[in-house]
């Protein structure tokens, strides 16, 4: 069988109540396939969870935008994978990234992340991807390999798990992978799980493109 599409948007630190209200108002409205061939994921910004949950019809899911490394506690600011458990979100996004440049999260600070929101029962898009100076010394496999390298010393099982190849390079500069790009990444990163994860692994795992935010979508690849 393959593999069922997957189609995200992430809206970012993006949106007031009313426009969080009109975007849940086109996405209700909108023909998709069935969730056996599409799955369809949102991620509004923390506050807006729950009414985006609330309001956004059943077949399509919600995704926190982050969570923190371990169970709650002393850490202002920080939303657990506990809180999101409880708030009934299914998915969260790890490794943005925003998150890994701006805000110095390591390979295997995300790594712990991703392993700690799959074990409190979430699915996660873990994101890897490259810088543009990266990109240009011709080391983009190597980075993408051992950002995936990191996520798969810490988790043992796959099932929840789609890959987000979104290069530092495209965020917020108007400029995106071509196909060709992306798709070179994406044979390069199934064929690195093939090689040192499982052959399984490496053709269930969904691999999808991204620089995702409000009005873009990724698919699996």
């Amino acid at each position: 069988m393959g593999r069922k599409f997957f189609v995200g948007g992430n809206w970012k630190c993006n949106g007031t109540f009313d426009e969080v209200k009109k975007i849940v108002k086109i996405l209700n409205e909108g023909q998709v396939p069935s969730q056996d061939v599409v799955e369809v994921v949102v991620s509004p910004p923390y506050v807006f969870l729950p009414v985006v949950k609330s309001s956004l019809r059943p077949d399509f899911h919600v995704a926190a935008q982050n969570c923190w490394v371990k169970k709650g506690g002393a850490f202002t600011g920080e939303v657990s994978a506990e809180m999101l458990v409880n708030l009934e979100v299914p998915w969260v996004i790890l490794g943005h990234s925003e998150r890994r440049l701006i805000l110095g999260e390591s390979n295997e600070f995300v790594a712990d992340k991703v392993a700690y929101a799959l074990a409190q029962g979430l699915k996660v898009i873990a994101c890897v991807g490259e810088t543009l100076e990266q990109r240009e010394s011709g080391s983009t496999v190597e980075v993408v390999a051992a950002q995936t390298k990191a996520i798969a010393a810490k988790v043992s099982d796959w099932t929840n798990v789609v890959l987000a190849y979104e290069p530092v390079w495209a965020i917020g500069t108007g400029k995106v992978a071509s196909p060709a790009q992306a798709q070179e990444v994406h044979f390069e990163l199934r064929k690195w799980l093939q090689a040192n994860v499982s052959p399984e692994v490496a053709a269930t795992t969904r691999i999808i493109y991204g620089e995702i935010e409000r009005g873009r979508r990724n698919k699996c690849l």
